[in-house]
Parts: structure tokens; C-alpha cells; sequence
């Protein structure tokens, strides 16, 4: 299995990392020509997803993504990831995103709640988002404190939170069974 992880900006060596934690051979996309290689899935990591949108943009990334993506790649998207491919967006996933739902960066927290499917995780929020609405064929996968944190469409899989950032790969190894 080979997965590519969007390199443009944020958090993209720490999936890297997890990756190969689980055996698993990975890329990472900076440009069109990186994109071309071959790939079982795709990440796209938390950071600052206007900064991520253009620099997508102005490397003629966004349209072949997108086009992959409705094809059926497999894709996983955390915080800024989860942004892109909301309706308003890449418009990919039946979901609206909202941003910074949780503040500053002063606002970011841990906790611990259940995963559908996989049972209590860790939960890192960085000046997370949450999902404010959910459409047909979203699968509602983790809430807290009454906001959709996590959710599946077919093989999307979103997280408002990081779980590139604690030890637990259990919500990857998800993502690599779809």
C-alpha cells in the first residue's frame, strides 16, 4: 500500500510517521508531478487551510484532487483536511464545515470519547474545526460535546482533531480499511 499525503503545509510528517508506524509506504504531494505517482489513498493533514487551498491552486492540484477523490480514492482529512473537503470547497463531502469552532489557539484542548466503531481515543484539537451540518450518505462517526467531530461518506473519512499527534493508530488503520 501506498499513501500520499499532501505536503504543501501543516502537519503531514506526523502522519507520515504514523504510517510507517503501521508498515505502510508513503509520498508526499508538493506539486503535479508528485501527484502523478501511484497511490492507495490519500491525507490530507491539519494547518492553515486557506494557505493549503491556494498553494493547491497554484500548483494545479485542486482540480486533479478533486477529480480523484469522486473517482474513489480513499481519502482522510484532519482539521484543515476536514475544511477542504467540505461543500464549500472541494465539495467532495455531503458535510459544512465550521471553522476555528473552538477558538484560538488558546482554545485547543485534549479529551477522550468514543470512535464509532473503534471505542474511546484521544482527541487533540488544535484551533479545531467541527462539522456543522452532515448531508445524505454521511456517517456520523465521533461528537463531543454535542458537535460532530468525525464522519465518514463512502471512503472519506474526516476528524476535526489530530490523530497524527497521539500514540493511538487505531483511527488510521480505519482510514486504511476503507
Amino acid at each position: 500500500m501506498n499513501i500520499a499525503i499532501l505536503a504543501l503545509q501543516g502537519a503531514f510528517a506526523e502522519h507520515e510517521q504514523i504510517l510507517h508506524k503501521l508498515g505502510v509506504e508513503t509520498f508526499q504531494v508538493r506539486n503535479l508531478e508528485d501527484w502523478q505517482r501511484h497511490k492507495d489513498g490519500l491525507i490530507i493533514p491539519g494547518g492553515e487551510s486557506t494557505a493549503i487551498m491556494k498553494i493547491m491552486k497554484d500548483e494545479n492540484l485542486f482540480e486533479p484532487i478533486k477529480k480523484a477523490i469522486e473517482e474513489g480514492l480513499p481519502v482522510f482529512g484532519t482539521c484543515a483536511g476536514l475544511i477542504l473537503l467540505d461543500k464549500q470547497h472541494l465539495g467532495t463531502m455531503n458535510i459544512k464545515a465550521k471553522r476555528n469552532a473552538y477558538g484560538r489557539q488558546l482554545g485547543s484542548f485534549s479529551t477522550t470519547d468514543t470512535f464509532k466503531g473503534i471505542g474511546p481515543i484521544p482527541m487533540t484539537f488544535i484551533r479545531a474545526p467541527y462539522i456543522e451540518s452532515v448531508g445524505e450518505g454521511v456517517e456520523v462517526l465521533a461528537e463531543v460535546d454535542g458537535h460532530i467531530v468525525a464522519a465518514r461518506q463512502g471512503k472519506q473519512l474526516v476528524t476535526a482533531f489530530h490523530p497524527e499527534l497521539d500514540s493511538d493508530l487505531r483511527v488510521h488503520e480505519y482510514f486504511l480499511n476503507l
